[in-house]
């Protein structure tokens, strides 16, 4: 402990102060867009978590996650059974994968645990990664994506959203000159491209994926929704607590003179 504070004092108030600002500017550099989800929305997060045991299950596991919880969503255990579990054989098991850690390293590299990916990454993370993929013939799986370049993963959806190819252009003032930064770079506009189409149309496609973002987001806190109401509740019954107590003293001192 005093070695950790020797070198806090050690340290430069100047490396501290810009610590704060380095962390901006790594977040400036990837431009994410808000994920309209709302985990009160039912049909959508059962819609989720079949795009979810579908789509990602076969590789990354939920292993803190039982499917017993997805009775929240208003699933019967026949459901459940019926059209959520594939790897397991009981309704209290945890949704975890048959792949081993070590072949998914060894396959795509490692394959993340996602029962709290969207606590750790944050919903719109989500939403900008699965919109994200294109085709890059320099990447290993031949897929890329402007959220996490280099990603080891393919892209899962692919025969739902088709495939696509990034196109980059530089941005042009009134006059048609090329924009440049500060450091004298051309400003560039990254859009995507199809060459081919998939099973969705866009709007489909974005459908599937806000409903598999919004069933992640639920599953990192499935009682997030109860923790709010009960929360309202909470700071109202302090608030009224409070009032009555200001009432109360003012009663109890108002013929006291000082």
């Amino acid at each position: 402990m005093r070695r950790f504070l020797a070198l806090l004092a050690m340290t430069p108030l100047a490396l501290w102060l810009l610590v704060p600002l380095a962390a901006g500017a790594a977040e400036d550099e990837i431009r994410l867009e808000s994920a309209p989800i709302d985990v009160r929305d039912v049909a959508s997060l059962q819609a989720g978590a079949r795009a979810f045991v579908n789509h990602c299950l076969n590789c990354h596991s939920a292993s803190l996650m039982r499917y017993s919880q997805l009775r929240s969503l208003g699933l019967s255990d026949r459901q459940i059974m019926d059209n959520l579990m594939f790897t397991a054989d009981k309704i209290g098991e945890m949704m975890t994968i048959a792949m081993t850690r070590k072949d998914a390293a060894d396959w795509f590299g490692p394959a993340p645990d996602l029962s709290v990916i969207a606590r750790s990454r944050g919903a719109d993370w989500l939403w900008s990664y699965m919109r994200g993929f294109y085709r890059d013939a320099a990447s290993p799986t031949g897929w890329n994506n402007t959220v996490f370049v280099g990603v080891g993963m393919p892209h899962v959806l692919w025969k739902l959203q088709g495939e696509r190819v990034l196109k980059q252009q530089a941005m042009k003032d009134a006059a048609g000159n090329e924009m440049k930064d500060s450091h004298g770079n051309v400003i560039k506009t990254a859009t995507f491209q199809t060459i081919r189409p998939g099973t969705l149309s866009p709007v489909e496609y974005d459908t599937v994926v806000r409903d598999l973002v919004n069933f992640m987001v639920w599953m990192g806190e499935p009682n997030q929704v109860f923790r709010r109401q009960v929360g309202i509740v909470v700071v109202a019954f302090l608030f009224g607590f409070s009032l009555l107590t200001f009432f109360l003293y003012k009663e109890f001192w108002k013929d006291v003179h000082v």
